[in-house]
This record gives C-alpha cells, structure tokens and sequence, in this order.
C-alpha cells in the first residue's frame, strides 16, 4: 500500500528540459553555442509574472529541491522543508524555479555531456565557470520561462554567491534577494579545503586526466574522499561527537588482541563518500569547487563591497549559522556591514543550531519564521 504523499508537499513533480539556443559566452572567453538546463517548477506563475522565486542549488544540489518524483519515493527535495504550501516559500503564493546549473551532472549540459565537435564526452575539456555564468544561463532560462523579473532569488551556501550575483548583473531583474550561509569571497582555509578534494580525485588512477568515460572507467575512490573531506567541513564538532563520539563499530583495544579498530565515524564518512560518488561527477565536483574559489563578489569593485552592492536595487535576507566553521557568522555579518554602507534594505539573522555548514537544510523554528517573515512581506501582484 502506497503511503500518501505529505498534505505540506509540493507532490508529485517531474523534472523538465530547456533547450537554450542562443551562444552564451562564459567568463573564460569561450563560448556555448547551446546549451540544455534542467529544472522543476512548484506553483503557479501568476497573469503579471511576478511570483517567480528562482532557487540557486549549493554544490551537490540540482534541480529537485522540494516534492516527490513517484508515489512510492521516499526521499524529497533537497530543500523540502522550506518549499511547498504554507512553508516559507509558499507555493500557494509564488511560483517556484529550481534548475540544475550548467556544468552539473543531473541533466543539464556539462562534463557528461556529448561535445559537438568531437561527438565525445566533454570530460575535462568543458569550460571552465565562473558563478557569473550560471547567472547569465539564469536569465537565459528565466526568458525561456517567461519571467522578466524575479520576485526572488534565493540560495543557500554556493547559492547564496549566486544570488548575490543577479542583485549585481541584473539589477531590475531581481525585487528580493536571500543570501543564507554565504560569504562574499571564500577564506585560504576554505581553497584549501576544495584543493585537497580536488587533488583526492586526480590522483585517483582512474581519473585518466578527466577523460575516465572515454576510457570506459571512474575515479570513484577518489571522489568518495574528496566528499569524505567536504562532509566533515559541513558537520559542526557538536553534531559529530553526539552522533559518534569515540564508539567503535568493529575491534576491540584489549590487550593482545589484533583485531582492526573501527570507528562508527569512519565507517559513518565511508558511506557518505560511496554513495555520493555512486551518482555524482568527478569533473563536475572539479569545476564546481573552482567557481566556489573564483568567486569574489567586489574583486572588480576595487575590492569595495559597498561599491559593488550600490548596483543592486533588491532588499536582503541574510542569515547564518552559529555552529558554521565553513562560513561563518563572520562572514554573513560582512556582507550585512557593505549592504548597510551600500544603504540597502536588509534583514539579518544569526541562528543556534548544533548542525554546523548543513544547518541550513535543516529544521530549525527561528531560521523557519525570519525567513517565513521575509518571503511573506514580498509582494506578488
């Protein structure tokens, strides 16, 4: 017997394709002749277009960000807990737009994808991205759709840069603008971080410098590490001791016995990493982590924050998490320093949670009604 689908859900969705034609020139300087984005929509777009909230994934999100994929799927979005009717973003109200970003590994045209000219894999060879040029393929989808102008852009995390972003390429495009988890520029510890889940993948002797499809094989190990490394940075020390503290999951310290010790927090990373490489793209981890360390919101500002938000015309949300080491309070309360000196609106929130950098996937009642707060104050007529 199929269990009903939850009353506070989007339901059943189904993910769709946007076959975008006109070339995109990327911040490298090369260009995309076309290229495909897959994406979801929850809600209905209104007469006058303006309901629309576009969602930026983080790293490992794609386009299914709330409801069910079959009757019988268990698991939701990756952001169900905030989408859907009556949630802070009410599909009774707007209009909602996730997309899986170019250069991912969930449909959209990336390393996976065939290469016109050569009719292989792009591999490797796929162009490097810059967070500007997911934004500019935003807008392109946004046309496809419809929407001239976003009643929202919202995201989490890389997303959150993302959303920072269209405030500052597309200033009329965009009326609100939440920025949750975020920094304007990534800290030498958090390049750091990315380098070494970079080099784990490379190094892995099945990675075939990118070309692994071609060669009919997978760095699979090597990506699990390298998602071993990233999940412990997104896991506050709290949220690891209370799950495993120092229990063992195989072995024993007695004396004079040589059994392998075996900590429920290694065995506990190993699963993560498996199943994670099990359905995501190395080159696409590669290409993702490097638009994460290229991003620097005011690097053509002359390095002037205020300077770079004096384009936006939105007001913000920002909130962070007091148990987030990857990204700080610090560096939500930055942001919030260069919009106040910019003299923009915004709303700014720090949050308890003992969840660490995934705090803000996750159930929480304060994050839940200031970011309920905001979204209900946004016009949609």
């Amino acid at each position: 017997m199929t269990t009903p689908l939850p009353p506070d859900s989007v339901g059943l969705v189904a993910p769709r394709t946007a076959l975008l034609q006109e070339p995109l020139t990327l911040a490298s300087g090369r260009t995309l002749d076309n290229y495909e984005l897959v994406y979801e929509t929850y809600g209905t777009l209104n007469a006058e277009g303006s309901n629309a909230v576009l969602i930026c994934h983080a790293l490992s999100g794609d386009h299914h960000a709330a409801g069910y994929h079959s009757e019988s799927d268990r698991k939701p979005g990756w952001w169900n807990h905030y989408i859907g009717p009556g949630k802070a973003i009410d599909t009774n109200r707007f209009y909602v737009v996730s997309l899986n970003n170019l250069g991912g590994c969930s449909g959209s045209t990336g390393p996976r994808s065939i290469e016109p000219e050569t009719g292989k894999p792009w591999g490797a060879r796929f162009p490097t991205l810059r967070v500007r040029d997911w934004v500019h393929s935003q807008a392109r989808l946004a046309d496809y759709l419809g929407i001239t102008q976003w009643a929202a852009v919202v995201g989490g995390s890389l997303g959150g840069m993302q959303a920072m972003r269209w405030a500052l390429e597309y200033p009329d495009r965009v009326r609100h603008c939440a920025v949750i988890a975020s920094a304007m520029k990534l800290s030498a510890q958090n390049i750091a971080f990315n380098e070494t889940a970079r080099q784990a993948i490379m190094s892995d002797p099945n990675y075939c410098a990118g070309d692994y499809l071609a060669h009919d094989t997978y760095p699979k190990s090597g990506l699990a590490v390298a998602r071993m490394i990233g999940h412990i940075t997104y896991l506050s020390d709290h949220v690891m001791g209370e799950k495993f503290g120092r229990e063992l999951r195989s072995g024993s310290f007695e004396q004079g016995l040589d059994d392998l010790v075996e900590f429920q927090v290694e065995s506990y990373l190993r699963y993560q990493g498996d199943t994670f490489s099990d359905k995501f793209d190395a080159n696409t981890y590669i290409l993702m982590t490097r638009a994460l360390d290229y991003f620097d919101l005011a690097r053509e500002y002359d390095d002037d924050p205020a300077v770079a938000f004096r384009r936006a015309q939105c007001s913000f949300y920002v909130a962070s998490f007091n148990t987030d080491w990857r990204f700080p309070m610090e560096r939500s309360r930055e942001i919030v320093d260069a919009l106040i000196a910019a003299d923009k609106s915004v709303s700014y929130t720090e949050i308890d949670s003992p969840y660490g950098h995934d705090a803000f996937l996750l159930p929480n009642q304060h994050y839940e009604q200031t970011f309920r707060q905001f979204m209900a104050r946004i016009p949609t007529e």
